[in-house]
């Protein structure tokens, strides 16, 4: 087990959930377990990566691909949890910085990385003391976050004050919707029990009006697309309803 003495000192608690961040300290190592008990919350974090990556590759690189693709990219993962989102960026060659509130999902995350030998520079911080730094970077993303804190629009806010001009910013959440409160809430943690009772609450959900509003005017959606798991295969797809899971990619227009 993670010796939590090790950790560094809680972060300010501005604009974050004490409980959120307790409950995501008990979930921390198990995320990385592909046999475990959250595996159908990895493949769906896989599908959504592929997405990411694709959505990078279009943007930055639109008439190329390679392993390496992103040389030179920087980005940062607000929310980074244990690298889940990281890791396979810091892959392709990017100049991945992870940045969460929970200390434990730091430290996990950190040593996952030193265990594959891969570079990503994780911290535990707040958006808005990150965003107070003044660095910006090619790529800002914020996936399932935002339905986890107080204030909603401060740290949508954050992230996209972090974006350099011509970048790209993409936010992934939950719909505010009948659909995904029978879906991500009745049937995901009461029935399937894919996630812990409480994880989430449905008037903290987010609707893609709402997001487009928060980011401000510096910024132009070029693409949205939903995820839907197929209940026979367990296999995630991506697909044009947002009324669940969905995630939206922006482009900093200044």
């Amino acid at each position: 087990m993670l010796d939590k003495s090790k950790l560094s000192a809680p972060v300010s608690s501005a604009n974050v959930s004490e409980d959120e961040i307790a409950r995501f300290d008990a979930l921390a190592e198990s995320w990385w377990d592909p046999n475990g008990k959250y595996k159908t919350a990895l493949a769906f974090n896989a599908a959504r990566v592929e997405h990411i990556v694709s959505a990078i590759n279009k943007h930055f690189k639109p008439h190329g691909a390679a392993d390496h693709l992103f040389n030179g990219l920087s980005i940062l993962d607000v929310g980074s949890g244990g690298g889940l989102i990281c890791e396979p960026l810091a892959k392709r060659g990017a100049e991945v910085t992870g940045i969460d509130a929970s200390s434990v999902s730091v430290e996990v995350a950190k040593r996952h990385a030193q265990q594959r030998k891969l570079l990503v520079n994780y911290h535990h911080s707040l958006a808005g003391d990150w965003a107070r730094k003044g660095e910006t970077y090619d790529v800002v993303i914020n996936a399932e976050v935002v339905e986890h804190v107080p204030d909603q629009y401060a740290l949508i806010q954050d992230c996209a004050a972090m974006v350099k001009p011509g970048g790209l910013l993409i936010l992934a959440t939950i719909n505010r919707t009948l659909k995904s409160y029978l879906v991500a809430i009745v049937g995901a943690e009461y029935i399937m029990r894919y996630l812990p009772v409480g994880t989430h609450d449905w008037r903290k959900f987010v609707t893609p009006k709402e997001m487009d509003e928060w980011v401000g005017e510096a910024f132009v959606r070029k693409s949205q697309c939903g995820f839907a798991l197929n209940p026979m295969n367990k296999q995630w797809r991506q697909t044009s309803s947002v009324s669940v899971n969905y995630l939206c990619c922006y482009k900093h227009s200044a």
